[in-house]
């Protein structure tokens, strides 16, 4: 059987719009759950994920170092708060480690960022 090309236009139309459907179900399930907030730790990581995206969305200048530099600031920033609230909240001793170390090797890259931004970017 062949079908024309009106029919298949039809068919094609008829998937993506039953696509779409589904698509902004799951999208609006999902939206849903994302407001729901399942206690403080989750309230802290949101905070601390908003913050840094903020953050993140730099003016940006067409110096790539330069640009690299203040966006990652923000980019660190956020992994070392969410390293903290781990620490706050969470409970494995290997999780808090790992928390406590990329605490340390943040805040340092966070420095040399800034002196270097600095220096080269005043």
């Amino acid at each position: 059987m062949r079908l024309s090309a009106i029919a298949i236009a039809g068919l094609a139309l008829a998937v993506l719009s039953s696509g779409q459907a589904v698509a902004q179900a799951d999208h609006s399930a999902h939206a849903s759950h994302a407001t729901t907030v399942t206690g403080p730790a989750e309230a802290a990581f949101r905070a601390a994920n908003a913050e840094m995206h903020a953050g993140m969305d730099i003016a940006y200048s067409g110096d790539a170092d330069v640009d690299f530099a203040r966006g990652m600031i923000a980019h660190h920033e956020g992994a070392v708060a969410m390293a903290r609230i781990l620490l706050e909240h969470g409970d494995d001793a290997e999780l808090r480690a790992l928390a406590e170390g990329i605490i340390a090797a943040q805040e340092e890259e966070i420095a040399y960022m800034r002196a270097w931004l600095e220096r080269n970017a005043p």
